[in-house]
């Protein structure tokens, strides 16, 4: 039986929240915020402290300038960096409400809107710390804020009771809406485990019933000449009880039909798990990624050396289903797209080890490199579908293999080897004209010591 948490490290994945979406709800929420102050102010002539108001306003547009220039659109937070956007937007609409008035400003209730996000995609200690932090930022501009001023420079009083009832029911939003977020999230993210738990162990279940088939005709067909081996092999060891040493010979023959019959026997009822199979060379792994798709019609050329200050002794790596799939996909797109050749290299150090796949189509748009790595990014031309043949997917190769490597722990990377847009029509385009993927990983997190032991084999549990 498999767990959920298993099938991710560190018991779950928490990259669940995309920059792009998070600035996006920033924008709508500086455009409330504008129209807000602004027809208070103007409309209902409400004495506001409108230059503080526009710098805290402004504060919110400068970290989504900040957020849109610097990081890809593709972009998934960490559990850090989500917790501190969070924390921004929630000190900044608490100080906004702070110079408005405080709890006599209904637009205070937005307050819940960071912790119901964290309920939903972050972790519970960092859903915990924004609520507290929510409900702390809630009682101070209850108890200290700016007094909200009307056109005839009098004070808007809300009754106390009203005031306490609005804090209180503000305080039972962050619980109630933190608590039934943070619950449906988690119930979906189990069946989610649950349904990839069993889609993995039916997987595995078929193999394993497919290997024993086979095991089983192989054992039927090899019955009667390990049984016609062991009957001569009896009758020799009676024969030649004068002559030791080939008495000892025909005893091994026998011991050795009846271990071929115990091997049978045992891979009949369990597969078993060939520590030798989980590490190889780079170059054999990479091969091993590109096999399927070698007969295309697209010249694989595989170039692999150690940088300048790496040594020559070609790493053994992980034969890992993730690595395998996950460069197989990228093999994959890029002879879908190729012209006539894909370059599949290599490079080591002492520190790293980057995989590189170019190939000589038309490359990928400008327009949609922030966002490769996105499923159902279909195309990467779409004024042309000339050199595509053989598949038709979702566009979700590039998604499953960015996700698989990440997780592996590459850092994956996405080019054209020339912009398209500056070359004229009738320039000729050097051969790595296309597109170019670039993985990374830590050497440690990928090589394995070529001294290391391999250790017992393991017999897989039916």
């Amino acid at each position: 039986m498999f767990a959920p948490n298993a099938l991710m490290p560190n018991g779950g994945r928490t990259d669940w929240v995309r920059l792009r979406t998070l600035t996006l709800l920033r924008w709508m929420a500086i455009g409330g915020q504008l129209a807000a102050v602004l027809t208070a102010s103007y409309w209902y002539n409400m004495r506001l402290p409108m230059g503080l108001c526009l710098v805290v306003i402004g504060a919110s547009v400068v970290a989504n300038l900040i957020s849109v220039f610097i990081f890809p659109e593709n972009k998934r937070l960490s559990e850090r960096q989500a917790l501190w956007m969070l924390m921004f937007d929630m000190g900044q609409l608490s100080t906004l409400v702070f110079l408005t008035g405080g709890l006599t400003n209904p637009f205070a209730l937005l307050i819940l809107a960071p912790v119901t996000i964290s309920a939903s995609a972050l972790s519970l200690r960092t859903t915990v710390w924004l609520g507290v932090s929510a409900i702390g930022m809630i009682t101070l501009n209850a108890v200290v804020s700016l007094p909200l001023l009307q056109s005839d420079g009098s004070v808007v009083v809300v009754p106390g009771l009203f005031a306490f009832g609005f804090w209180l029911a503000i305080v039972i939003g962050i619980l109630f809406l933190g608590l039934y977020s943070r619950r449906v999230a988690t119930e979906i993210r189990l069946m989610s485990d649950a349904l990839l738990a069993t889609q993995m162990a039916l997987a595995r279940e078929q193999k394993l019933t497919d290997l024993g088939g086979v095991v089983a005709a192989a054992a039927h067909e090899l019955g009667t000449p390990l049984a016609t081996i062991k009957l001569t092999s009896a009758e020799l060891i009676d024969e030649l009880a004068d002559r030791p040493d080939l008495q000892q010979d025909a005893r091994l023959i026998r011991d050795q039909a009846n271990r071929c019959r115990d091997i049978l026997r045992s891979m009949g009822k369990a597969g078993k798990d060939d520590r030798q199979l989980h590490q190889a060379p780079l170059g054999a792994v990479l091969q091993e990624a590109a096999a399927p798709h070698a007969r295309r019609g697209r010249n694989l050329v595989f170039q692999l050396a150690p940088t300048n200050r790496g040594t020559a002794q070609e790493p053994n790596i992980r034969r890992s289903p993730e690595v395998i799939h996950g460069l197989r996909n990228l093999v994959q797109n890029a002879v879908d797209f190729a012209r006539s050749t894909v370059w599949i290299e290599a490079e080591w150090d002492e520190r790293q080890v980057l995989i590189r796949i170019v190939d000589d189509g038309e490359g990928y748009p400008p327009a949609l490199l922030g966002r490769i790595g996105d499923p159902f990014v279909r195309h990467r031309r779409t004024e042309t579908e000339g050199p595509r043949k053989g598949y038709e997917g979702m566009g979700l190769g590039l998604f499953i293999a960015k996700t698989l490597l990440e997780r592996s722990g590459a850092e994956l990377s996405f080019s054209n080897g020339v912009e398209q847009e500056t070359q004229p029509n009738d320039t000729p385009k050097p051969s790595r004209s296309g597109a170019i993927v670039e993985a990374v990983w830590p050497l440690q997190r990928l090589a394995v010591p070529r001294d290391q032991p391999l250790g017992e084999n393991r017999i897989f549990q039916r």
